[in-house]
């Protein structure tokens, strides 16, 4: 005869019930009946999470009779083995360890199956998924959220508040480095969502600097900074010198956009202003955003996960590929070599904000800064870059601070713009992205930057490791790319698949 379902055990549940009945009775107590809102708002969080709490327990002490009950009625039950596929032929009751939820500590008592030899298996570990430490995956999952949104001292204040005195900081760090190793293998198996080939393929690649712990700098940075110590301490930096407290990040994007065919006075107000008979036509706006960065590993890495995320959007190379940079020569190449490796063919621009900045400080070489007259030079300059014709625009300013005798330091400002200029020839074609609609600019890798870096990594007195640092970049892009939600089931289903192997999982892989 099958035993009786313990779940359904009479008086399973009576330290729960007990607790809801003290919550009432204080509820229902003249002294509660004075409280203001406020007050009883205190007092239904901090009794309410306890009565969570007990819940919880309760189950778990349910849970484990269950699987008492059902280890002694069972006869010719199936040999428990390890993930080394030994037997464990002895059980032994009452193994208890802790738990820590979001509602507080409970503690799980489960069967321990031993052998000679070998480690404990505890069967009711892997039905409850329970992790390796004793904080629980659903607190790991709070502590990402609130780290990731501020500091580290924030985040476990928050968790205070909610959870009450749960954990600590150091711990809180821990969790967050390691909610984060599954991330790369999650983009690995998501399949984009499709577009159409009429739409661009634009990715974008830009880097920011991340105030680091001496430990965790990158070796030539260490070296300058231990000779500036080595120096002595000085008031302030000389011009150009840099505190060799940073290391760079690099951030990359990638996304759709629907073409938006432009005019070079869309952009550049032509001299003597705008008519109003004629308003601007707006740019291409993203459309499925993807962003990855990394501060550990190489730039030529995040680019090739770029150029990945990239390929599986276009697995045939049907559509226009265009890639947006701020004129870097490291990056130049190893985009290029990037490419060349797949047999891409991109249309590589230079961002125009970085161009028409070199323009404005030409222009002040000739003119006021704020007059008339340098906004016309600027505009008759930009303008002329846009219609294609950069190297004319160069080729003129050149000449004109040799027929107006540009002393020294401003004549520099001119000579610095002419040779930008000619430099970057290749990625100056703006009038092919303007006519096809192409976005000329890397405001989404900047935004990136800014809400990836600056809002978190770069808040005032932070240091970073390079683990945690890593983990925080990592996480951050993966909830700008609104793929949290996704990737913690992910996650979870990894982490379980870690800690409790069966014999054939090596014939099968996880896919998002």
């Amino acid at each position: 005869m099958e035993p009786y379902d313990a779940l359904f055990e009479p008086g399973a549940y009576a330290a729960s019930r007990g607790a809801f009945e003290r919550l009432v009775s204080t509820l229902s107590g003249a002294p509660a009946r004075d409280m203001a809102h406020d007050e009883l708002e205190a007092l239904l969080e901090q009794q309410g999470r306890e009565l969570l709490r007990q819940l919880m327990q309760d189950h778990l002490d349910l849970r484990a009779r269950a699987e008492e009950t059902a280890a002694r009625v069972s006869a010719g039950r199936p040999v428990v083995r390890g993930p080394e596929v030994q037997p464990r032929t002895w059980r032994e009751s009452n193994h208890p360890r802790w738990l820590t939820c979001v509602f507080g500590p409970v503690r799980v008592n489960r069967i321990a199956y031993r052998g000679r030899g070998v480690s404990n298996v505890h069967p009711a570990d892997e039905g409850l998924s329970l992790p390796a430490g004793r904080h629980s995956r659903g607190l790991a999952r709070l502590a990402v959220l609130e780290a990731v949104r501020g500091s580290f001292d924030q985040a476990q204040a928050a968790i205070e508040r909610r959870c009450g005195r749960v954990l600590g900081k150091r711990r809180l760090e821990e969790l967050v480095i390691a909610a984060a190793v599954d991330i790369a293998a999650y983009y690995t198996v998501k399949i984009p969502t499709p577009c159409t080939c009429e739409m661009p393929l634009v990715i974008q690649v830009d880097g920011k600097g991340v105030v680091m712990r001496p430990e965790a700098l990158r070796e030539a940075t260490r070296r300058a900074a231990a000779r500036r110590a080595a120096a002595g301490r000085r008031g302030r930096l000389a011009p150009g010198e840099k505190p060799n407290r940073k290391r760079m990040a690099t951030v990359a994007c990638v996304f759709d956009t629907a073409p938006a065919p432009r005019r070079p006075h869309d952009i550049v107000h032509p001299p003597g202003g705008r008519s109003e008979s004629r308003t601007p036509r707006p740019g291409p706006n993203a459309e499925r955003k993807w962003c990855t960065a990394s501060v550990i590993r190489p730039p030529e890495q995040v680019i090739a996960d770029a150029f990945d995320q990239a390929e599986a959007r276009d697995l045939q190379h049907l559509r226009d590929w265009i890639v947006l940079v701020d004129g870097a020569r490291h990056q130049l190449d190893l985009i290029q070599d990037e490419a060349a490796r797949r047999g891409i063919r991109p249309h590589v621009l230079l961002d125009f904000v970085h161009v028409a900045e070199y323009c404005w400080t030409a222009a002040h070489a000739f003119h006021l800064v704020g007059s008339r007259e340098a906004e016309t030079w600027a505009a008759d300059k930009l303008t002329a870059i846009f219609g294609g014709h950069a190297d004319r625009a160069a080729a003129e300013m050149t000449l004109q601070a040799a027929a107006e005798h540009l002393p020294a330091a401003r004549r520099e400002a001119v000579t610095t713009c002419h040779r930008y200029l000619t430099g970057h020839l290749d990625q100056l074609h703006y009038d092919t992205a303007l006519a096809a609609g192409w976005p000329i600019a890397t405001g989404a890798v900047e935004g990136a930057c800014r809400r990836l870096i600056a809002d978190r990594l770069d808040i005032t007195g932070a240091r970073w490791g390079l683990n945690g640092a890593e983990a925080v970049l990592q996480l951050r892009a993966l909830i700008t790319n609104g793929d949290f939600e996704d990737y913690w089931i992910f996650h979870t289903a990894r982490e379980h698949q870690r800690l409790y192997p069966s014999p054939d999982q090596q014939k099968y892989s996880l896919t998002a």
